[in-house]
């Protein structure tokens, strides 16, 4: 079979390319010969995450692969056959468990049997999806689908000790997607959220969700609740200090969510104002999807079976970009992006239908 190449340097020329076409290429069995990558970024190539992301891939599909070693800047993925099982990793960093957890995500649902996957790393961590959105946010959307996924948070890990611990499983891959697709969310029904510190101070989260009801309720978002994860210090098994919140929009007809991280000097009042800051600005558009859904949700719709149209509070290069991935991977599907970098968008979808 014809490789298929893939430029790591277009578009946003970060590690999304990398994981989409690895991803893409488990569920397919089409090869992929990706170069240039991650090479607009300040230290390119595979990092431990990246890593991570395709041995995973590797050992779930038999493949064969070539450049798998971190700093690489070339790789061949050559996938053989797409199974099941139980697998552990451990990205051995803080890296994002999060990433990883994205480029595994469509082959467990196409595999022949159930899938539980170990992962040790970061869990929140910069640049990149912190786990509770992928909890209140990503499956919740994924359901939509007809995929049932668990993400199961063990232990937090934040940057730079790591040690975070996530399963992963699909206890019953469906092997085919449904279609989904909304252009607004409906009338907003309730907000939750959930903000955190490991070894820190319970005034810390406290603050974090003061901060963030404070703002949303300012902008006329009654309905607002915020739990609390924190930790006595005698009982507090994590490696390392860290903080965050991730806030989700429950509305009629989807599920939006905005995040933000703490860090050392950083105020815990602007945590929480930055992460309703977000989800109240994805809100305003009135979008079925916040900016982050917008882009991971395509190579979903690629696979479903049936039409469906989006709507997306925020057009970003990684959103573009997949579309430009999937296209060369998948042609079978039909994506029609209306829109500009930075403003809402449109995406109408001709899925696939893919079947596992």
């Amino acid at each position: 079979m014809k490789i298929i190449e893939i430029d790591g340097s277009f578009g946003e020329g970060g590690g999304q390319i990398l994981r989409t076409s690895i991803a893409l290429s488990a569920v397919t069995l089409r090869p992929v010969r990706i170069f240039n990558i991650r090479a607009k970024r300040k230290n390119p190539g595979l990092r431990r995450q990246h890593f991570t992301a395709v041995k995973a891939l590797a050992e779930m599909t038999d493949a064969e692969v070539k450049g798998l070693e971190v700093g690489s800047k070339e790789l061949v993925f050559i996938p053989k056959r797409l199974k099941g099982g139980n697998y552990r990793f451990d990205i051995g960093t803080a890296g994002s468990v999060s990433l990883v957890i994205q480029a595994i995500t469509p082959a467990a649902l196409f595999a022949p049997e159930p899938v539980k996957v170990w992962l040790r790393g970061g869990t929140d961590v910069p640049m990149s999806p912190p786990i509770d959105y992928l909890r209140f946010v990503f499956e919740p959307i994924l359901s939509k689908f007809g995929a049932d996924i668990n993400i199961i948070l063990k232990r937090r890990g934040h940057y730079p000790k790591g040690g975070g611990i996530v399963e992963f499983e699909v206890p019953s891959p469906p092997r085919m997607l449904r279609p989904w697709g909304e252009l607004e969310r409906g009338e907003v029904i309730k907000i939750r959220g959930l903000s955190h510190c490991v070894r820190l101070p319970k005034h810390v989260a406290e603050r974090q969700a003061r901060a963030a009801e404070e703002l949303l309720k300012r902008s006329g978002y009654e309905n607002v609740q915020i739990d609390l994860e924190w930790y006595p210090r005698e009982r507090d098994p994590h490696l390392g200090p860290g903080s965050g919140i991730v806030l989700w929009a429950i509305a009629e007809r989807s599920l939006l969510g905005g995040d933000s991280l703490g860090a050392r000097g950083k105020p815990a009042e602007k945590v929480g104002e930055e992460a309703a800051t977000k989800l109240i600005e994805d809100l305003s558009t009135k979008k079925a999807l916040d900016r982050h859904m917008s882009d991971m949700i395509i190579p979903y719709l690629a696979l479903s079976c049936g039409e469906a149209e989006v709507g997306g509070a925020k057009l970003t290069m990684h959103a573009w970009t997949h579309v430009h991935v999937v296209k060369k991977i998948l042609p079978e599907a039909e994506l029609e992006l209306e829109g500009k970098i930075g403003e809402p968008f449109t995406l109408k979808v001709r899925g696939a239908c893919w079947r596992g």
